[in-house]
């Protein structure tokens, strides 16, 4: 369970979760006194919530439970968080003696059998990958490590390094053995990675868990940049169905541009704010497009709605690849699917933030430049 300097009245209480999730949950407007406003006592007490964390896939995931079902939940966010360390170790490249590590050691020797999950997710990779014409691709780690982006030390690479990378990606080269849960390498240098995709897959494995303990309404994120929202939050007076979940401005990180409602559904979101170098006036996204070398750079952030965590996660990456108009395709032949997508304006600092497949109510944004 997470640390912090609150006390175990405090942390019963809710109260030092909602110091926690202040930069993930926008704070409710107050309601004005009517008639059929609860008592303070009543409109109080249900506001806090349960928190509990665990650092895992080098980020902080986190379970926020409303107060009331603290009792239940909260050995089961344990279980769950503990389910989100076994995965690291099973789908970690970082792990030299994870499975994907193995995989990646011994697959373009021959089929490699491997568990039964992890067959399933890169049978899912694969799937997206042909969805979205490459723009998602597990196998693109080459090209990351042609930039530096492995190591965080951004790096311009020649064209004929990045063509020499290119040459060892493709998920399409992922040979699929569904009667044995084997995966072979069709070239000797291909590797899998599934930094794009993990963390809402363990997600979405934690909800699972919750919902066989009897939890009835959580949020779940990994590193505020994948969320899983199940139910709803109590005592939230201005919008009860659902979690509000603030979405923050590109490249400033302490501005809002909204907030999205979340009932029984995954956000994801990709984009340039963390990772990025500057080489000759010019800013360089880690974000890469697999199917060029180079970096994605029609959108400033590309955020995901879909009805799980992983299939989230893989579309932010996607769409932010992709740029407008094919992400709009897409949703368009996916009615499940939604998307904000944020890109500069005409005017210096000005956003266009294009919305698409959304239902009523699930965008709520404040005062900024939104496209038509």
């Amino acid at each position: 369970m997470s640390q912090s300097p609150s006390s175990r009245r405090d942390f019963l209480q809710g109260k030092s979760a909602w110091r926690a999730a202040e930069n993930l949950l926008p704070s409710p407007a107050p309601a004005e006194p009517s008639p059929s406003t609860p008592t303070p006592v009543e409109a109080e007490a249900p506001r806090y919530l349960v928190q509990v964390g665990r650092t895992a896939m080098a980020c902080e995931f986190q379970v926020l439970l409303n107060a009331g079902e603290a009792d239940l939940g909260t050995e089961a966010a344990l279980t769950a968080l503990e389910q989100v360390s076994s995965l690291e170790a099973q789908l970690s490249v970082y792990q030299p003696k994870s499975e994907v590590s193995a995989l990646n050691q011994l697959a373009a020797q021959g089929p490699y059998q491997v568990s039964t999950n992890l067959f399933r997710l890169l049978a899912q990779c694969v799937e997206l990958y042909h969805e979205t014409s490459g723009a998602f691709d597990i196998t693109s780690g080459p090209l990351s490590k042609t930039w530096g982006f492995y190591r965080r030390q951004g790096r311009l690479p020649s064209q004929d390094e990045i063509d020499l990378a290119l040459d060892c990606v493709g998920s399409s080269r992922l040979e699929i053995g569904p009667s044995d849960c084997t995966i072979a390498f069709g070239h000797p240098k291909l590797e899998v990675n599934l930094g794009g995709i993990g963390k809402g897959y363990a997600l979405d494995q934690c909800l699972e868990i919750l919902r066989d303990h009897d939890v009835t309404s959580a949020l779940l994120h990994g590193g505020r940049s994948s969320v899983l929202a199940t139910g709803h939050r109590t005592g939230h007076a201005v919008h009860p169905d659902g979690w509000l979940v603030a979405l923050k401005h590109p490249l400033k990180p302490d501005t809002e541009l909204g907030q999205v409602r979340l009932r029984d559904r995954a956000l994801g979101t990709s984009g340039s704010a963390n990772q990025f170098f500057h080489f000759q006036g010019r800013r360089f996204s880690h974000v890469l497009d697999p199917r060029t070398g180079w970096p994605a750079e029609t959108l400033l952030s590309a955020t995901v709605l879909a009805p799980s965590a992983a299939l989230a996660d893989a579309l932010s990456t996607a769409f932010f690849v992709l740029g407008y108009e094919s992400s709009r395709t897409y949703c368009q032949h996916h009615t499940d699917i939604g998307a904000i997508l944020v890109a500069s304006g005409q005017r210096s600092g000005a956003l266009e933030i294009h919305t698409l497949g959304l239902a009523p109510g699930e965008w709520l944004p404040h005062q900024v430049h939104t496209a038509p």
